[in-house]
């Protein structure tokens, strides 16, 4: 390309002397005008804005010189040069540029494995595009990172541009695919402190192996490799390495090309402790409430994880109470002599900051109060961090978006944090129809017909029928949770059911109605009613004489009280938090039976890393009062995916005088699960579990338990969430089986 910046002056000055016929030798012309020739496509104004020479000033060679340069690293023109002519006792200045082509075709050649949609997904040249250089290959470059995260890191892509005319050119990207390359072997040297297998647990990128076509593992891919390296620093600095260096991956492919050989080379550094710790630039908080907040200790080994920690939670405190820009900076300084590092948290306070607008966007269905009533901030209030999270937590909640924003956006010339909450609707209307097979009523048909969201305001109505081969059941409920538009909750339904149990068979009708209250962010009441109809029949003639004794239609009349504490970070999916509830029923307001059923249920959720730690206790308790006999369908039946998995229905309790499970008045349930990311975007996760448990009946001491444990997925899948798990009996008893599977679909529990 031509770039004629040498003999500009040159040529002006040869030009003006022929022209004037004079040598002007103290004083250079001015330019009365500038003109830029040869544009298309390009708009004028653009180039020129490029330009700093102006008219009615002296030509200046170094402007003129700069311009060509200015205009030239635009992208667009292949060539640009200067010429100058007389013009009104003057010079006009003349910019002659000559631009890029457009590419007007794009296309791929030697491509199999990946086919033209996908390879153009990754490009951002298409038709109309200038034809850059610079953008050429850097889609080229793409595209070459697209084949090596398939595996393919022998992959070779060239441009080729072919000219049709002097404006236009086509593009063709030629690949050759080769082989795959699959790790055969990733190499660690040079660490002693810490082990290979504790070096390669942090790292994504692994040795391909067996299950690899689903894992989508044991291929090299940099931007994973680029990752892992820091993950790989930050285990050292974890571990007081503060002086880790962690070279960049060697690469060696096998003699046959088809697998490589990773080597990473680590310099471990010397172990430091933390020699002291200092907090400065404090004013808002005394340093012991701070040093409060800091897990970093004196003669402790340091940790770079421990100190973010520390940062966020000094930073916490100062948002908790307004200071939305406060700043932490960690100095540390250490001491090779003593292999010790001193600590210190450079605090810059800032300002108090006040809650400015809130503005909600991206509803189209639903209110804005219905998103409003769950900020927990207003205008005007001070600004806390913690109350912002929360305000998320309870959007995000309600189960409406597929995505919630709530970004902060400080206005220091007022002292105030507007808040933008965008928001992203889904659909919130169920419909089902179809069939299927249950773990516990075999094969069944289901209809179920649900709106979460009703007319937007928040609102849920659901019509629901089951028909299985041992139960049917059909329900109409509907819940408002601001009532009136109160901070009260109301909901009722009304049902019908049958069901076959092993002596007997049960149908019930009935109706509830309900009221709620929130007491503060995480405790609330709850109140019902319940009126049902149950008729026992069927009744086997070798039932049990408990069975036979409550034949025929009974009536219960029930209230329920219920306090409830809920600090999960989500309801459907939590991974923090905890849920405690005391339900206390009590029926004999009226109707046939009279008895009182206590429960107690309490589930805390504990987050490691992306993996969870669920512990979960249940206790209860029933018996019938005024001299009536609890109800067969009132006992606890423990065993199965909502109590004791690998256990049938009712099996972790006592039985009748002919083996038939009975229930029991009592019981006692321990659920224990870790639960794992296996396919994080399809939000589909793997559960270890163990389970303890056990009905007892009412001349029964509670303590005696069953054990079970086992494995399983659960998947938040678009018609809601999927449990599918597998327990095994570890205490089994004659009769039972050694191991079951069992699913379903509703809310994990």
């Amino acid at each position: 390309m031509r770039h004629p910046l040498s003999f500009i002056l040159v040529v002006i000055f040869a030009v003006f002397i022929a022209e004037t016929g004079s040598v002007i030798a103290q004083e250079l012309p001015l330019v009365n005008s500038i003109e830029v020739k040869g544009l298309k496509r390009i708009e004028e104004g653009a180039v020129k804005s490029k330009i700093t020479q102006r008219t009615g000033e002296p030509l200046s060679s170094e402007k003129t010189a700069d311009d060509i340069k200015n205009i030239y690293k635009m992208g667009y023109f292949d060539d640009v040069k200067v010429e100058i002519e007389p013009f009104e006792g003057g010079l006009k200045l003349i910019y002659i540029v000559k631009e890029k082509p457009t590419i007007v075709r794009v296309d791929f050649q030697g491509n199999k494995e990946i086919d033209d949609s996908r390879l153009k997904e990754k490009l951002t040249i298409t038709p109309g595009s200038i034809s850059d250089t610079l953008l050429i290959q850097d889609n080229a470059d793409r595209l070459r990172a697209l084949y090596e995260e398939e595996g393919y890191w022998l992959a070779k892509v060239v441009p080729v541009v072919k000219k049709i005319s002097d404006d236009e050119v086509s593009l063709t990207y030629q690949i050759e695919e080769g082989p795959k390359v699959k790790i055969k072997a990733i190499r660690i040297e040079g660490n002693r402190a810490i082990s290979t297998g504790k070096i390669k647990k942090v790292m994504e990128t692994r040795e391909w192996w067996l299950f690899s076509f689903v894992t989508s593992s044991g291929y090299y891919k940099k931007d994973t490799m680029d990752t892992d390296i820091e993950k790989i620093r930050d285990l050292y600095f974890n571990n007081g390495h503060i002086k880790v260096a962690v070279a960049d991956p060697k690469i060696q492919l096998t003699d046959d090309k088809k697998g490589m050989i990773i080597t990473i080379q680590i310099s471990e550094g010397d172990r430091y402790k933390i020699s002291s710790i200092e907090v400065t630039g404090n004013k808002a908080f005394p340093e012991a409430e701070l040093r409060k907040k800091i897990r970093s200790s004196p003669d402790n080994v340091f940790s770079r994880e421990i100190l973010r920690q520390d940062i966020a939670a000094l930073t916490e405190t100062y948002s908790e109470k307004g200071y939305a820009l406060v700043t932490v900076y960690p100095d540390l300084v250490p001491d090779e002599s003593t292999k010790q590092v001193r600590v210190s948290f450079r605090v810059e306070e800032g300002d108090v900051y006040r809650i400015g607008r809130i503005g909600v966007s991206g509803n189209v269905k639903t209110r804005d109060k219905v998103i409003r009533r769950e900020i927990r901030l207003d205008e005007g209030d001070l600004f806390n961090s913690a109350l912002l999270r929360r305000s998320y937590e309870r959007v995000n909640n309600l189960n409406f978006f597929e995505s919630v924003d709530m970004q902060p956006k400080p206005k220091p010339e007022e002292k105030l944090v507007d808040i933008d909450v965008k928001v992203k609707e889904r659909p919130t209307g169920f419909l089902s129809v179809g069939g299927g097979y249950s773990s516990v009523d075999k094969f069944i048909g289901m209809v179920d017909l649900t709106q979460g969201n009703l007319f937007g305001k928040g609102q849920y109505i659901k019509l629901k029928g089951e028909l299985g081969g041992r139960s049917t059941f059909y329900e109409l409920s509907f819940r408002d949770p601001w009532f009136m538009d109160k901070p009260v909750s109301f909901g009722t339904s009304i049902y019908r059911t049958t069901r076959k149990y092993i002596e007997y068979d049960r149908k019930a009708i009935g109706f509830e109605v309900s009221f709620g209250k929130s007491f503060n962010e995480y405790l609330r009441g709850n109140i019902s009613y319940n009126f049902e109809e149950a008729t026992i029949y069927n009744i086997a003639s070798d039932a049990s004489s408990r069975v036979k004794d409550q034949a025929g239609t009974k009536t219960t009349s029930s209230i329920t009280p219920s306090v409830v504490r809920d600090s999960r970070d989500s309801y459907l999916d939590p991974t923090r938090g905890s849920r405690n509830a005391l339900h206390l029923t009590f029926a004999g307001l009226g109707g046939s039976n009279a008895f009182l059923k206590g429960i107690a249920d309490s589930a805390w959720f504990f987050p490691i890393g992306e993996t969870t730690v669920s512990l979960r206790g249940r206790i209860g308790y029933a018996t019938g009062v005024f001299g009536k006999p609890l109800p067969l369908y009132e006992r606890f039946y423990v065993g199965g995916i909502y109590t004791i998995r690998g256990l049938g229905f009712g099996e972790a309790g006592p039985r009748d005088e002919n083996g038939d499970v009975m229930g029991g008045t009592k019981e006692l349930i321990f659920n224990t699960e870790y639960i794992f990311p296996v396919v994080k975007d399809l939000r589909l996760k793997g559960v270890v579990f163990f389970d303890a448990g056990k009905a007892y009946d009412a001349h029964e001491s509670m303590g005696d338990l069953r054990y079970t444990s086992g494995l399983g997925f659960r998947w938040i899948s678009p018609i809601g969430p999927i449990r599918i798990e597998w327990g095994y009996n570890l205490d089994r008893k004659p009769g039972e089986s050694k191991s079951r599977w069992e699913f379903t679909f509703g809310t994990f529990f």
